[in-house]
């Protein structure tokens, strides 16, 4: 089996683990993942695509949370963002939707992952194909992608915004 997220995973010399399952059409992909994997929902990773004034950027969050596409366009510095068409993230990436991979896209595209995979020693992202996921760390997943972290899903942003009100000395 071969795509272009574990061909470059395996050209990198970056240590990851290789995760098959037999997708069952009926149930959501992350999910059923995290379930058939045995892992905390938190741990697996989906792939969402954004585009904002005709520009593709990609977002990584934990299956078990939704996107904040205000934190999202903050994450890029723009002004707002929207989801993308499924047909339109499969032609940007060269991934099938279900299967998108944030490694090896067709374009480079800005990839933001959520902050909270930075605190996990791997995560699940898909291996660019449905029933296949990759397990890294998070180190290996930003220098595979050039992405960067910030908190972009929405429980990250309950988590930040209860940080903030329970300190009293946050500005």
């Amino acid at each position: 089996m071969s795509t272009p997220a574990l061909d470059l995973v395996a050209r990198s010399g970056k240590d990851y683990r290789l995760h098959e399952y037999n997708h069952d059409p009926a149930v959501a992909y992350g999910l059923e993942a995290a379930r058939v994997l045995g892992v905390e929902a938190a741990r697996v990773f989906k792939t969402l695509v954004v585009v904002h004034a005709g520009c593709f950027a990609v977002a990584v969050i934990p299956v078990s949370s939704d996107l904040d596409l205000k934190a999202m366009a903050s994450a890029l510095e723009v002004k707002k963002v929207a989801m993308a068409e499924p047909s339109d993230a499969e032609r940007a990436t060269g991934y099938v939707a279900g299967g998108i991979s944030p490694i090896g896209q067709k374009r480079r595209l800005p990839i933001v992952v959520d902050e909270s995979a930075s605190c996990r020693p791997t995560v699940f992202v898909s291996g660019g194909q449905r029933g296949l996921e990759l397990e890294l760390s998070p180190a290996d997943l930003e220098a595979l992608t050039g992405a960067s972290f910030a908190p972009v899903s929405r429980d990250s942003m309950r988590r930040r915004a209860h940080r903030v009100s329970a300190d009293p000395n946050a500005q």
